[in-house]
């Protein structure tokens, strides 16, 4: 077992980069672990929060009931930094990670480190920008040693992406962007 593997499944917080900026993420299924992500940013529960998965095989549960032209909308831009609304109809994720929603953000990764990092957990994992809330985000490994390294318990070594801003979020239902890319 890696030792990332350890630190997720004891429900430990970890920083790692991603397409744009430097995530913070935890096991999306460990109450006390995303609330502790929750506290690090200052974040409210209310305002839910993103998960990536390493493939569309991880989020099958979200995907089974969805229309062919919606898969098709997904597999056309998955892998990559786009952040998808999915109804959640069977509350596959649990509440804290919905927040006030009935849809769950989701974006299957082209990342090396955020895929591996999914493939060794076995699952999704919780994806949200390593800052605090209402801060700009944390662009560096240094830059997140510095403002969060005392609160996180694994720093992930490794380079953002080529992606200059956050990833797009849009609403599967009704194609609106709820977040420019």
């Amino acid at each position: 077992m890696s030792n990332f593997q350890a630190v997720i499944e004891q429900g430990g917080v970890i920083a790692y980069p991603t397409e744009a900026v430097w995530g913070l993420g935890c096991d999306p299924w460990n109450r006390e672990a995303v609330y502790r992500v929750l506290d690090i940013k200052h974040r409210p529960v209310e305002k839910g929060l993103i998960l990536i998965a390493s493939s569309q095989e991880q989020i099958q549960p979200l995907l089974s009931q969805l229309s062919e032209a919606q898969r098709e909308t997904l597999s056309a831009s998955w892998p990559g930094p786009y952040t998808w609304l999915l109804p959640d109809p069977e509350q596959w994720t649990p509440d804290w990670i919905r927040g006030k929603f009935d849809t769950v953000a989701v974006r299957v990764s082209a990342h090396p480190v955020v895929k591996m990092l999914c493939e060794q957990a076995g699952h999704p994992l919780v994806s949200t920008s390593a800052n605090r809330a209402g801060e700009p985000p944390l662009m560096s490994e240094q830059q997140v040693q510095e403002h969060m390294g005392d609160q996180v318990n694994l720093i992930v070594t490794g380079e953002t992406g080529p992606q200059s801003e956050p990833s797009e979020i849009r609403d599967l239902q009704t194609g609106q962007v709820i977040r420019a890319g």
